[in-house]
């Protein structure tokens, strides 16, 4: 749940400096290869950014570690729940304080792919038409109320989100490095929307509902603004594009036995022979839940993946890229209720602690 509305990317340097906070993570000079961060530094680097992020998301720490592990796992995010709990404001928080240049694109009806894109425009100067780039370039793209545009203008997100790169009128422009995209859905008010098609839900490496806050957090969350005299919340950037690189390239360092891969594998596999399953999670799901696996157990300060944090993160990493059986929807069962029996009957890996 939040309340808050924090100030633009960036807008928290001298703040910092003024409160004395730790200096910002950064990478290498620009032009320069980022190589991995030691991991000892990513995991403190990311204890800052939650403790940014909280500041304005109220009482979702789980939740924001899971959009967080994402990120380093180079993936991108749906984030799918009721309006008012606090989506485009997390995406808004992490584009600060990762120091990612941020776009927000409020999907319509009457959206067209070259809105996302961008398109070649006429310069008179130049006597030629020029590329004009969309809000797709960018570091972070909060693509708002995503299943409300058509599905042609949803497409034109698959390249970007796959490939990194963006083709229009036959040339294909590379997109900069990160890029992340955090798309939100409303699970009610359907009528007048376009549901995504599995192939493009299969692109989110997660999907996250962060769910309404007990009594005590929301309370928290109108507190904080009384005392804050103001609408906007200014938080700190912690590192910067360079520096989220470093900490995307330390995870690929991060140990995984054979038997915790194996445990990816067959919960995934599993998904597959369940009676209320029409289509389960293909390999693409497994790989997707040892990444973000890999990047979780950083979270936890580990250089080493553990079946713990398979199992925390299985449910977002899974669900979505499961399709029921139509006679499910009477039963009330859900994706999530049969990734949550995978999970009670797969039987986890005793990997040792080291």
């Amino acid at each position: 749940m939040a309340g808050e509305r924090t100030g633009g990317p960036g807008s928290g340097a001298d703040v910092a400096a003024e409160r004395g906070a730790e200096p910002c993570v950064s990478g290498p000079a620009e032009g320069a290869e980022p190589g991995p961060m030691p991991l000892a530094e990513v995991s403190r680097a990311c204890d800052r950014v939650l403790d940014e992020v909280c500041r304005a998301v109220v009482g979702k720490r789980y939740e924001l570690s899971l959009v967080l592990a994402a990120i380093l796992a180079g993936g991108h995010v749906l984030l799918e729940d009721y309006p008012g709990l606090g989506k485009t404001l997390a995406a808004r928080s992490f584009a600060q304080t990762l120091g990612l240049d941020f776009r927000r694109l409020q999907f319509t009806p009457d959206m067209l792919p070259a809105d996302v894109t961008g398109s070649f425009v006429y310069d008179q100067a130049r006597g030629d038409f020029v590329f004009r780039p969309g809000p797709l370039f960018c570091g972070l793209l909060l693509a708002d109320e995503i299943n409300r545009t058509p599905p042609k203008t949803q497409a034109a997100l698959l390249e970007a989100m796959q490939e990194g790169q963006s083709t229009v009128e036959g040339q294909t422009f590379p997109l900069p490095a990160p890029f992340h995209v955090i798309a939100t859905a409303n699970p009610i008010e359907y009528e007048g929307t376009y549901p995504l098609p599995e192939a493009q839900l299969d692109r989110f490496l997660m999907r996250i509902s962060f769910g309404y806050p007990e009594t005590d957090e929301e309370w928290d969350v109108l507190r904080r603004r009384l005392a804050r005299k103001q609408e906007a919340i200014i938080l700190e950037p912690v590192t910067d594009t360079a520096g989220l690189l470093a900490m995307q390239r330390a995870v690929e360092e991060v140990t995984v036995e054979e038997s915790v891969g194996r445990y990816c594998v067959d919960l995934a596999a599993s998904t597959r022979h369940r009676p209320q399953v029409l289509v389960g999670a293909s390999p693409r799901g497994a790989l997707a839940l040892l990444l973000v696996a890999r990047a979780y157990a950083v979270l936890q300060r580990r250089d080493y993946v553990v079946p713990e944090d398979v199992k925390a993160v299985a449910v977002p990493a899974l669900a979505h890229r499961i399709t029921l059986r139509a006679e499910m929807w009477l039963r009330r069962v859900s994706p999530g209720e049969v990734v949550r029996q995978v999970l009670a009957e797969v039987p986890a890996p005793s990997t040792a602690r080291r």
